[in-house]
């Protein structure tokens, strides 16, 4: 039997106004080869320019992964020809990275994985390709864009582990407002190094690497082909050849691009026009009181302190925006549990109906409240409650307005429910006997109360009233 093991290399734009090294625009256009300036395309004489905004947003990435960052900034030039590299190298970090050894926790089935960061760093991003039978086409307006490469350990072990850090790793980018990690947009692409051990075996196998992968389902799907392809070669008394492949979605195959039998020498030398940096300790306390409460974090507290099933819970943290309108929802003094239930469930429901934000709904986590703790009081049945709530995301209407204007407040009043109960055994004595004959009727004479109150009497405290009104009778 034989132990997979995968490493992943993550490429995802950090969302800024202009690119890395240049003062072009950093926004996402159809229109090709707008979005560039001579520094982008590499005319001679350029002088690059440190992005602030970037470098920090990099710095922010590595302290959310755990990750050590650097006493000082510092660029080189990594060197090779293609024609979406106009100055014929890209500056990045290969020596001193943003961040490096960090971590991130993921959950497996209910079972907690660290995943060991290698590190993290900063480069810019190249132009895009665009290949036609005869010809390429090469598209300028991503080229220089702040570019975030996150490298794992060969720590991973199967496609369901590798989808499940890519899409925590995307989920901490959101909830930092660190990119806006769009696969359809190209703003975030994985490579994907495979490889087979044998289960008793210390030493790892012989690596294939498979590049831009562009989506999550696509990055799950090539995993388990080229486990599949090296597991038949190896049945077979075969070797595994070191290479790069390149992952056919239309066929479910692997395709060999090129032989690798040498790591690439770059030739990697410090970038000359952008001198090393300082990062203070001012400057990184700064950063960290941006990090919000992140994924894992409020996982755990869904979970251990509210006491929400895994499948909620995982619901609610997955999406920044949707936590947020569920804690404070619940600092406010809402049941955790009745809220989850009302967000995952009908408010949920609306937004993915209409492809909304929870950001895009008029009802605010003190208008649920508001509701919820009607309901709570015995003031609304739990049917008015989701009627209510449903009636609102359509309306655009305070809860507590609707349940107001259409008069549905029930009656909680124990001398009001009494005298409609006394009333109805007046006019229908013969109904005590029927009592002491038959508990059935009971259910009968709250039918007339409800009727009585138009539907408003409380059903328990009706019940509870009238049961003892009886036993007295």
């Amino acid at each position: 039997m034989y132990k997979a093991v995968i490493g992943l290399e993550v490429h995802c734009e950090i969302k800024s106004t202009s690119k890395n090294f240049s003062g072009s625009p950093n926004k996402y256009s159809l229109i090709p080869n707008i979005n560039i300036s001579p520094i982008d395309i590499g005319y001679p004489g350029i002088l690059p320019v440190i992005n602030k905004y970037a470098t920090k947003q990099a710095l922010k990435t590595a302290l959310a992964l755990n990750c050590t960052t650097p006493k000082y900034l510092s660029f080189e030039r990594k060197n090779y020809f293609y024609p979406d590299l106009p100055k014929g190298y890209q500056i990045t970090q290969m020596y001193n990275p943003v961040g490096i050894n960090g971590y991130l926790i993921i959950n497996i089935k209910g079972k907690d994985k660290k995943v060991l960061i290698h590190d993290t760093h900063l480069e810019e991003d190249t132009a895009s390709l665009e290949h036609y039978q005869n010809y390429s086409l090469i598209d300028y307006n991503r080229c220089g864009v702040p570019l975030l490469e996150t490298v794992t350990e060969p720590c991973l072990n199967s496609s369901e582990e590798a989808v499940a850090f890519l899409e925590a790793y995307r989920n901490l980018l959101l909830y930092c407002d660190i990119s806006e990690a769009r696969a359809d947009r190209g703003q975030i692409r994985c490579d994907v190094n495979v490889s087979l051990m044998k289960e008793d075996s210390k030493e790892l196998g012989t690596r294939v690497e498979m590049k831009n992968i562009n989506s999550f389902i696509k990055v799950k799907s090539a995993i388990e082909c080229e486990i599949k392809r090296q597991t038949e070669i190896l049945n077979k008394g075969g070797t595994i050849e070191q290479e790069t492949r390149r992952y056919d979605a239309e066929t479910d195959t692997t395709y060999s691009m090129r032989k690798k039998e040498d790591a690439i020498d770059y030739k990697y030398f410090t970038e000359p026009n952008l001198p090393p940096i300082p990062i203070t300790d001012d400057f990184i306390d700064e950063i960290k009181k941006e990090i919000p409460r992140l994924q894992y974090e409020r996982l755990n507290t869904y979970i251990k302190e509210y006491k929400l099933q895994e499948k909620d819970a995982n619901t609610l943290a997955r999406n920044k925006e949707l936590s947020d309108f569920y804690e404070q929802t619940v600092s406010l003094g809402a049941d955790p549990i009745e809220s989850s239930n009302y967000i995952t469930g009908q408010i949920l429901a609306y937004l993915n109906k209409d492809e909304l934000s929870i950001k895009d709904i008029f009802i605010t986590p003190q208008m649920l409240t508001n509701l919820l703790n009607m309901q709570k009081k015995g003031q609304i049945s739990s049917k008015q409650t989701k009627d209510i709530l449903n009636k609102s995301l359509e309306e655009d209407k305070d809860p507590i307005e609707l349940i107001n204007k259409l008069g549905l407040s029930q009656i909680t009043d124990k001398d009001t429910i009494t005298e409609i109960i006394n009333n109805i055994l007046e006019e229908n004595p013969k109904l005590i006997n029927d009592y002491k004959n038959s508990k059935n009727v009971l259910g009968f004479i709250i039918g007339q109360v409800m009727k009585k109150s138009n539907g408003k009497a409380n059903p328990k405290l009706t019940n509870d009233i009238l049961v003892e009104i009886l036993q007295n009778k």
